[in-house]
């Protein structure tokens, strides 16, 4: 029996698509393994979203072949697809597989002896049509599960058109199917992916479903306690998702909402779909439905053309704003997009001291957050994720809970009370049998 190891880097998208191809492995009778436990196969599952992504895609390598120098190591994702030869000149990669090959590598490499030259397999995006169901399972409590792929969007910073391809959906009869599947396991929250997640519904080059009508049938699914939804851009969160999870018996209050630039003129320059006002109105309604809801920001600094003043026009707007944390992102030049080609570069510098700065304003408003949840009560779904004796979870609205370890515990939803904020910053809470818990 073969071991098989495996190394994701990037989305929770990724995360899904890795679980679902281990998953083939063990049916084909392969044997799952630890990266360090001297594996027969590595597949390595890349991301291209920044530079330091590309760089750690051969750092990866470096480790499995020290590890097992005589292993076989795959390389797929979004890198593969974008770059396969550059891949497959990286010294020890054996085969490199594209965004469609991927899910058949067991087929194609026949057995993971190692040739002589890598294999390359990897058709042009424009080809890449069909949509492979993909979730995690059994590395959290959370399961990541997939319901779209590509995008149709154009932002000039972005290569994940060049990498996925255009914008397609599973059906929701079929999400529906693989959400039961899921029920019947340990897991009590599922988490929907995709790489413009609320453009869900494009099938076959035209648009059959809505996100909508997904998120309205995924509530009646028994035996999942909770959906969340990962990301959904402002431009598609409409007012009648928002009201629907506010009243919803299994969507949590909590959205993650790109905004990448509180500046108008950057916006634009980014080829975004949407200006600070719109950004605006959907925050301000999420909060009118859902005062307690946590809402997550993306943003993007050091873009080319952005100055000091519109940088701390950002700044401002989110300082003003009422979220609950920020995804910073320093600006990374990449192949083949607008932005590469753009003038007026910010000095890595520059960019690096935005980031810092963005970065302390994310404490800010999540110790804000945190703080407005004092006294109240909320339930915990405490993971698999231990150390150093310590448990943690997450609340509905997505703060999380570190607590001593009890194995009980573990995969059980738990209420529990916020009550105070320690000088070094976790929250104590409570549940009703008084055991003592604390949140960061």
């Amino acid at each position: 029996m073969k071991k098989v190891a495996f190394y994701t880097l990037g989305c929770k998208l990724n995360y899904s698509e890795t679980s679902t191809i281990a998953r083939k492995f063990e049916e084909k009778g392969y044997r799952k393994v630890d990266f360090s436990d001297t594996p027969d196969i590595f597949i390595i599952n890349t991301c291209s979203v920044t530079e330091n992504a590309d760089k750690k895609c051969s750092k990866v390598v470096r480790e499995a072949r020290a590890i097992s120098p005589n292993g076989y190591v795959a390389i797929i994702g979004c890198y593969a697809q974008l770059k396969p030869k550059e891949i497959s000149e990286i010294p020890g990669v054996d085969a490199v597989l594209g965004a469609s090959e991927k899910f058949r590598l067991i087929e194609l490499l026949d057995g993971f002896n190692r040739p002589e030259q890598p294999k390359v397999f990897s058709s042009e995006i424009n080809e890449v049509k069909n949509f492979n169901t993909s979730y995690s399972l059994f590395d959290r409590t959370r399961t990541f599960l997939k319901v779209q792929d590509g995008c149709d969007y154009s932002c000039a910073f972005c290569t994940i058109p060049l990498a996925r391809g255009s914008s397609r959906s599973d059906s929701i009869e079929n999400v529906i199917k693989t959400a039961k599947e899921i029920a019947q396991t340990e897991v009590k929250e599922i988490v929907l992916t995709g790489v413009n997640t609320g453009d869900f519904g494009l099938q076959n080059g035209g648009r059959k479903e809505r996100f909508f009508d997904l998120v309205k049938a995924l509530d009646e699914v028994d035996g999942i306690e909770r959906f969340r939804i990962s990301s959904i851009e402002p431009n598609l969160v409409y007012d009648e998702i928002i009201e629907f999870v506010a009243k919803s018996k299994r969507f949590v209050p909590h959205f993650h909402i790109p905004l990448q630039s509180g500046s108008n003129k950057i916006l634009k320059l980014m080829r975004r779909r949407y200006q600070r006002e719109l950004y605006t109105a959907r925050v301000e309604k999420i909060k009118s439905e859902m005062p307690h809801a946590c809402i997550g920001v993306d943003v993007i600094v050091g873009f080319p053309g952005e100055t000091h003043d519109d940088f701390l026009e950002t700044y401002q707007f989110l300082n003003e704003l009422n979220i609950s944390y920020l995804h910073v992102f320093t600006y990374s030049e990449r192949e083949n997009t607008l932005a590469a080609t753009m003038p007026n570069s910010v000095s890595g510098k520059e960019r690096n001291e935005r980031s810092r700065m963005l970065h302390f304003l994310s404490e800010k408003k999540r110790r804000a957050f945190y703080e407005s949840n004092l006294g109240k009560e909320l339930t915990v779904l405490f993971e698999n994720d231990i150390e150093d004796g310590l448990m943690h979870g997450f609340t509905e609205n997505y703060v999380r809970v570190s607590a001593k370890y009890d194995p009980l515990l573990i995969h059980e939803l738990k209420k529990v009370q916020l009550v105070s904020i320690s000088e070094k910053g976790p929250v104590i809470v409570e549940d009703v049998e008084s055991l003592v818990l604390t949140i960061r």
